[in-house]
């Protein structure tokens, strides 16, 4: 099959994973997992355009993770929210929502090598 047949053959899907967040299990006695999903690249263009310089991994966040829900009622309650931004930077550290920002950036293609040189034989 050449190159063409292969693209009109696929079924792309965005990536998805999981991570654990190590101080909230702690804290939480139990594994608090976050699902991730890529992002698309207007979804990035989006994101970029509207939140340039200002809180740009937060907002990212906020389109990757796709559960726990972030924009729950319960959860900006708990964490004494106005807005799912606020209540991620009440409830993560720093370092936490920059981790999970750039998980969610390379399984959308970022910060990763994703082609390869192919050599002449």
């Amino acid at each position: 099959m050449d190159t063409l047949e292969l693209l009109l053959s696929a079924t792309p899907k965005l990536p998805e994973k999981q991570i654990k967040l190590k101080r909230l299990s702690k804290e939480c006695n139990g594994e608090v997992i976050f699902n991730l999903r890529a992002l698309t690249y207007n979804r990035v263009a989006e994101l970029k355009e509207a939140h340039a310089g200002a809180d740009l991994e937060v907002h990212i966040m906020l389109a990757g993770v796709i559960s726990p829900d972030l924009k729950s009622e319960e959860l900006k309650r708990k964490y004494n929210a106005v807005t799912p931004a606020e209540m991620i930077k009440n409830m993560l550290l720093p370092g936490e929502i920059e981790d999970i920002s750039r998980e969610i950036e390379k399984l959308s293609g970022y910060r990763i090598t994703t082609v390869e040189e192919i050599k002449k034989k």
